[in-house]
């Protein structure tokens, strides 16, 4: 018997489901990181001594570089999904862009924009 090279409509379906969901805690996860690079920071500092200020500011633009980094791999996490959503419309959800197997369903479960199987990312090392 020949093995299908793409998921039915039904496991489509749960899928598309599972994305859903990771997109909206993802988006809810990217408006707390962007929250708190909005917020000043301010820890009541104006009025101690100039050198714990200079740490505390130095120590606010980390911070600040620091959620960037992190919201803008949360928005690359949030295009990546909507990207699988695009492949489940398509059909093409799944099936690897290397070896065109389609790819372990656990995989997809924990890694729903995956588009490599894990025989195709082993290849890559």
């Amino acid at each position: 018997m020949e093995k299908t090279n793409r998921y039915s409509d039904n496991e489509l379906e749960e899928f598309k489901a599972l994305i859903q969901k990771k997109i909206e805690k993802a988006q809810h996860d990217l408006e707390l990181i962007k929250s708190a690079y909005m917020n000043d920071l301010n820890n009541g500092t104006e009025d101690t001594s100039p050198t714990f200020k200079a740490f505390d500011e130095g120590s606010q633009v980390m911070s600040k570089e620091s959620n960037a980094q992190l919201a803008i791999r949360q928005e690359k996490f949030i295009r990546d999904l909507r990207n699988a959503l695009i492949r489940i419309q398509n059909k093409t959800y799944g099936v690897c862009r290397v070896t065109g197997k389609l790819i372990n369903k656990k995989r997809l479960e924990l890694v729903p924009h995956a588009t490599l199987s894990i025989e195709a990312k082993n290849m890559q090392r």
